[in-house]
């Protein structure tokens, strides 16, 4: 059993593996039977309760300790498969670019070609390796290969799929490329070596750093192509700096993998509230080895990741990745009027944010426009039955609301599962760092 080095240091380091919230973990409070639920409404409406983000002031610490508190880890979540489904809305800085590899083929290749013509045109006779990005994974050879690593399970449960796979605040993909050894006298392939790259980035809710992590496993080697030695070095563009870089010469083997390890951090002014950039690392690695010139440099950019000191309710920086993130209600679970209520808002009145949809709900954090959103929706003239209060949907915090969106609906339910569910707002915005404008979903199950 081959040894795993992978991430080993990067969670030592930044300490945060498990600290995300899946669509699953959405409403993570622990879910009440429904009876258990409706038999909570006949007791008196709550009257102390915390106040919600969007209604402190920017400059307020207040939820500074429960931006920090871990969330349990869970492999149940639904990531996005990047390129597939669009990210989360927010503004692309300059310099970033698609983290497909394959967006990079035909430089690639370029590269290789003049690389083979100076060798012949010199008269060199030394191998010229060439690494590429295969366009179609090699599904029957690789599939047994990636069995033998530990990947997530949220990581392409199908094998070897060339895509980016993310959630809130990781990103995983598995990647197959060949290296062909080409004699540049003949043109003759003269050793042929196919891998793998295992690629992780995580981020963090408070903190102002990522890492990026790859993990190079060779499927099986030829000729020349044996004995290769990889390493690498780390980039990052637009608003983001490399703080350290380690993937030195390590050779590559059946039982031996050349490992990367990467640490960035945002380069936008997190001691100002409001600021907002993104960052993206790029991994780029080399092969060599005795008698053979070295191979030409192979990248892989991770998606961006978006960096920002602009949640309402904390001062602490954060990193998100591109997904879009699902708030969950259960109608068995502890607001089972509040679940309802958005259902029915959902497919009888067709209002935006359903799940399974790309209308979105945007968050708003204007208080101003969040109260007339409210007062529109739900007026004090709005006669209320005892015990009850009146929900809105669209949420009064998003820009699809009562007034700023024009259609809406408004229903009066059990005022604690009211307050209870606004409350699960709340921490739904906060675990996720959603920001003015972020875009996200809302699943009734």
């Amino acid at each position: 059993m081959r040894l795993r080095r992978f991430l080993a240091t990067g969670a030592a380091v930044l300490g945060l593996l498990g600290s995300y919230l899946t669509t699953a973990q959405a409403s993570e409070a622990p879910n009440a039977a429904a009876g258990t639920a409706q038999a909570a409404s006949a007791a008196s409406a709550p009257t102390d309760d915390p106040p919600l983000p969007e209604d402190l002031d920017d400059s307020s610490e207040e939820l500074n300790d429960d931006i920090s508190q871990p969330v349990p880890e869970t492999e149940d979540g639904a990531p996005a498969v990047l390129g597939d489904t669009p990210g989360d809305g927010s503004a692309q800085d300059e310099g970033i670019g698609s983290p497909d590899p394959l967006a990079a083929a035909e430089s690639l290749s370029i590269m290789c070609r003049t690389r083979m013509l100076i060798a012949i045109r010199n008269g060199s006779e030394e191998p010229i390796p060439c690494a590429t990005w295969d366009s179609t994974p090699l599904t029957s050879q690789m599939r047994a290969a990636v069995s033998a690593w530990p990947t997530p399970t949220w990581c392409d449960d199908d094998g070897v799929s060339n895509k980016w796979y993310v959630n809130r605040f990781k990103a995983c993909g598995i990647f197959s490329a060949t290296l062909n050894v080409i004699n540049p006298r003949t043109g003759a392939t003269v050793g042929t070596m196919h891998y793998l790259t295992r690629a992780y980035a995580y981020s963090g809710r408070d903190v102002k750093n990522w890492a990026y992590q790859v993990e190079l496993m060779q499927v099986s080697a030829t000729g020349s192509a044996v004995g290769m030695s990889a390493s690498g070095r780390a980039t990052c563009a637009a608003k983001c700096k490399v703080t350290d870089s380690k993937f030195p010469s390590q050779p590559m083997s059946s039982s031996k993998d050349a490992v990367g390890q990467f640490f960035l951090e945002t380069t936008i002014n997190t001691t100002t509230k409001g600021q907002v950039g993104e960052g993206q690392a790029t991994a780029a690695w080399v092969f060599t080895k005795a008698g053979v010139s070295p191979s030409n440099e192979i990248s892989l950019p991770t998606p961006p990741v978006r960096c920002d000191n602009a949640l309402p309710g904390t001062s602490k920086p954060g990193c998100v990745m591109p997904y879009i993130p699902e708030l969950v209600y259960a109608k068995t679970g502890e607001y089972p009027q509040l679940a309802q209520h958005i259902e029915d808002a959902q497919n009888i009145k067709n209002l935006p944010g359903k799940h399974g949809t790309t209308s979105y709900l945007t968050r708003l954090t204007d208080k101003t426009k969040i109260t007339q959103n409210r007062n529109t929706a739900c007026p004090t003239s709005l006669p209320r039955p005892l015990l009850a209060s009146c929900d809105e949907y669209p949420f009064a915090s998003t820009w699809q609301g009562a007034n700023t969106g024009g259609s809406y609906s408004q229903r009066m339910i059990d005022a604690k599962q009211n307050t209870g569910g606004g409350r699960t707002v709340s921490l739904f915005y906060l675990y996720n760092r959603i920001i003015e404008k972020d875009r996200f979903l809302v699943w009734i199950k």
